[in-house]
């Protein structure tokens, strides 16, 4: 009988001290700050003689993207998917992983590495999104192979 009781009262006790499933764990994460909804800002980016028109989201991380217009960059290639191009300055951050990944999605991987991906793929790497380019027909070849200069602007 001691061994019954004793195995309820343990029980009961990890039945208080569990977490609800929708109680906020990760309260930095989860914070609320990030907002992935499109905004009503636009940029340009410029590769050689392509234009495209882009959208940002309505989030810090984006805003504090925005206010480094205009600036030209030598964006790296990596894996075969993305350009990148490592800021100077870190921006805020609220990363989520990453799932689907479309053409023309703008993101910042870490806090200072910014990423302009142009193909499809899903990915288990956590990104904070900053947009995206709105029409990404002809973005692969726009970017070609290597590194590329590409310039960042209010529209």
């Amino acid at each position: 009988m001691k061994m019954v009781v004793a195995i309820l009262m343990c029980f009961a006790c990890v039945s208080l001290f569990a977490c609800d499933k929708n109680e906020e764990t990760n309260p930095v994460q989860n914070s609320g700050t990030t907002n992935n909804n499109p905004s009503t800002s636009k940029m340009k980016i410029t590769i050689g003689k392509a234009v495209f028109t882009a959208t940002l989201y309505d989030n810090p991380s984006a805003t504090a993207f925005k206010a480094l217009f205009p600036f030209t960059i030598n964006m790296a290639e990596l894996n075969n998917n993305e350009k990148y191009f490592d800021l100077s300055n870190p921006l805020p951050t609220n990363a989520s992983i990453g799932g689907d990944i479309k053409v023309g999605d703008i993101a910042l991987y870490g806090n200072s590495t910014l990423v302009l991906f142009y193909k499809n793929f899903n990915t288990l790497y956590s990104y904070t999104k900053l947009g995206y380019i709105d029409n990404p027909t002809g973005l692969a070849t726009a970017l070609g192979n290597g590194n590329v200069v590409v310039k960042f602007e209010n529209h």
